[in-house]
């Protein structure tokens, strides 16, 4: 699990985060939604340690993270996936060189142990015998799908997606929500998504936290955010047509 404890965020006057307290659970898909600009990223940076936050705390399974030294906050970074948003492959690399380069800089393994680990993290994602290709030669979902294998590569604890969905067709992009919620479930990670996609909120959202101005302003699950009352909730789950069938029929059937 993953706590944030009242945890604040400024650039200069510009005041992002303002007292935000969450947690993120073990073996869930935790979401994070929001519009532009309302902190989401900020969050999730001051989460990993690329900010430190002005105030407040951050803590993974009780250990505080915020109060680490570099040396024990590296040694928490090898416990988390990151898979980043343009998916960041090396386009000079091969598909096996992107899923083994974090085996290569933070493990001591051999040469074959690195093989077999990637091996075995292509093959999870589908994407058996692939090892030799380079990304331009992949399409935008492989390339998804390469970058959650080299994020699973080290089998970390925490996993965190930006935007996991973003530039992809609908089918591909519910391709990757699964493979997130598949691997979420099988290592029992403690996920956490930043995401846009309202198709994902309701497809594998367990929890969902919902940044406005910078604040926790609403917290539920896929369920719950359906029905809410909240009017920025509202406002922003239903901004979409096809939302707005769904809410319409959910109306209509209670009449």
């Amino acid at each position: 699990m993953i706590e944030a404890k009242r945890v604040n965020k400024s650039f200069g006057k510009n005041h992002v985060l303002h007292d935000v307290s969450t947690k993120f659970e073990k073996g869930k898909v935790n979401l994070i939604i929001g519009q532009s600009g309302q902190g989401k990223s900020v969050l999730a940076k001051c989460l990993v340690g690329l900010h430190d936050p002005d105030t407040g705390t951050v803590f993974y399974d009780k250990r505080d993270f915020t109060a680490m030294s570099r040396k024990d906050k590296k040694a928490i970074r090898k416990e988390i996936g990151m898979l980043f948003q343009g998916s960041a492959l090396f386009d000079s690399m091969t598909v096996e060189e992107n899923v083994m380069f974090p085996l290569t800089m933070f493990s001591d393994m051999t040469k074959k142990e690195k093989l077999e680990r990637v091996n075995f993290c292509l093959q999870r994602v589908n994407l058996e015998g692939k090892n030799k290709l380079f990304p331009a030669e992949c399409s935008g979902g492989m390339q998804k799908r390469i970058a959650i294998a080299r994020a699973i590569s080290m089998n970390p604890s925490y996993l965190f997606c930006d935007e996991p969905n973003s530039g992809l067709d609908p089918k591909t992009a519910i391709i990757i929500d699964n493979l997130i919620r598949e691997i979420t479930y099988e290592y029992d990670m403690t996920t956490v998504v930043i995401t846009h996609d309202m198709n994902s909120v309701i497809e594998i959202g367990d929890t969902i936290l919902f940044i406005h101005n910078g604040i926790n302003w609403w917290q539920g699950d896929s369920k719950s955010i359906i029905t809410t009352k909240n009017q920025e909730v509202v406002d922003f789950v239903y901004a979409s047509d096809f939302m707005k069938e769904i809410r319409s029929s959910i109306q209509d059937k209670r009449g």
